[in-house]
């Protein structure tokens, strides 16, 4: 099988989760550091699919490598090979596909609830699960682009994940271990500060509280997801 390419947009946003699910399948990967500097394929046709990471950066900032990633999503699409996004990840892709990035009402950080929609495509990648509790980092949206459908909510931000076919956005994280968290955490602990009067805001202990349960009922859903996802690898 050819490999599987992740693009990680900031140092401390990389595969967490998934990358441990795709070794423990044996599905190769290779990561492209876009945050190191490294060259981005000018084509998709040496993978079988293709994954976006998170990253503090907006989909609208002028940056060199953001039109070429939205061209790759494109061409991916149009050859119907899987694109899987996370936070960042899915933004990209819902701009690559016509749609739209902009402010979120509130900025969410920390753990919340994620309603799963009523429909097919939700009970595609989701099954029979109504709710699951999500990590959230993050001050914008993305619209749903045209032919995609909403598969999950929060009460802080209505498109927390679109489904295409074999392509599947999420603005929420799922990849999410401990590790990660905790370096979110300290990373971002000014942010938080700065953010502390948004509802949809948690302080340090709040997002660390339980957090070895909270990762494992996370990867239980990541599970499913990214089972559902390398179905649809080119060979």
């Amino acid at each position: 099988m050819k490999p599987v390419a992740i693009f990680r947009h900031a140092r401390t946003e990389g595969p967490g989760y998934l990358a441990e699910f795709f070794d423990r399948r044996q599905i190769p990967w290779r990561l492209i550091r876009i945050d190191a500097g490294d060259i981005l394929p000018d084509s998709i046709a040496g993978y079988s699919g293709l994954v976006f990471m998170g990253g503090p950066m907006s989909v609208n900032d002028d940056l060199p490598w953001i039109p070429p990633v939205l061209q790759l999503i494109q061409q991916a699409v149009a050859a119907d090979i899987p694109v899987l996004g996370h936070c960042l990840g899915g933004q990209l892709m819902s701009k690559a596909l016509g749609g739209v990035v902009t402010p979120n009402p509130v900025k969410e950080i920390g753990w919340g609830a994620l309603q799963v929609a009523r429909n097919f495509d939700s009970s595609r990648w989701f099954g029979d699960a109504e709710r699951f509790t999500g990590f959230h980092w993050h001050g914008e949206t993305f619209s749903i682009p045209e032919g995609a459908v909403n598969i999950l909510s929060s009460d802080h931000c209505q498109h927390q994940a679109f489904s295409m076919g074999k392509h599947l956005g999420f603005q929420c994280h799922i990849e999410m271990t401990a590790d990660m968290v905790r370096k979110w955490c300290r990373y971002g602990a000014d942010e938080i500060a700065a953010s502390a009067s948004s509802p949809g805001v948690q302080n340090v202990a709040e997002i660390e509280r339980d957090l070895e349960v909270r990762v494992a009922r996370l990867g239980v859903v990541a599970e499913k997801v990214y089972a559902r996802w390398v179905e649809g690898l080119a060979v």
